[in-house]
C-alpha cells in the first residue's frame, strides 16, 4: 500500500474514498464554509486534496488522513496575498500560554483534534 498522489488514484481506492468522505462530512459538521458566488475581478483559489497514511508501532495501517487544502501558491500579490486560510497559533501565543503555564504550576496537556474527537495526551518533555 502507498499513498495516493492524486484524486483520480484516490478514487479507485474505498479507504481513501472513506477518508475523503469523512473530511467533507466534518467541513460540514464544523460550519467551515458558506458557499457563495465569487466577487467581480477575483479568481477563486483552487484547492487539491493531501493523502497520507498514518501507521501504528509495529508497522500497520492506523488511517487514512486526508485533507482537503487551498492553494495558496495560486494567490496573487496586492489582491489576495495577505489571505491566510489555515488556522495556525502565533509563537508569541505559544510561549505566553507556556509561562503561565510554568508560573501557575500547571500540568500542560496535547490536545489531537481529529475530526469528530479529541485526544488529550500528557506533556513529556
Amino acid at each position: 500500500m502507498r499513498e495516493s498522489e492524486t484524486y483520480t488514484e484516490a478514487a479507485k481506492d474505498s479507504n481513501w474514498c472513506a477518508a475523503m468522505d469523512e473530511e467533507m462530512w466534518a467541513r460540514d459538521a464544523n460550519d467551515t464554509w458558506d458557499l457563495v458566488d465569487p466577487a467581480q475581478h477575483y479568481k477563486p483559489i483552487g484547492w487539491k486534496w493531501v493523502y497520507k497514511m498514518k501507521y501504528n508501532i509495529n508497522g500497520s495501517v492506523n488511517r487514512y488522513k486526508v485533507r482537503l487544502m487551498a492553494k495558496g501558491y495560486a494567490q496573487t500579490h496586492d489582491i489576495d496575498y495577505d489571505e491566510t486560510f489555515v488556522v495556525v497559533a502565533k509563537m508569541t501565543t505559544v510561549c505566553v500560554v507556556l509561562a503561565d503555564v510554568a508560573t501557575r504550576g500547571w500540568h500542560l496537556l496535547r490536545i489531537r483534534v481529529y475530526n469528530d474527537c479529541i485526544h488529550t495526551i500528557p506533556w513529556t518533555v
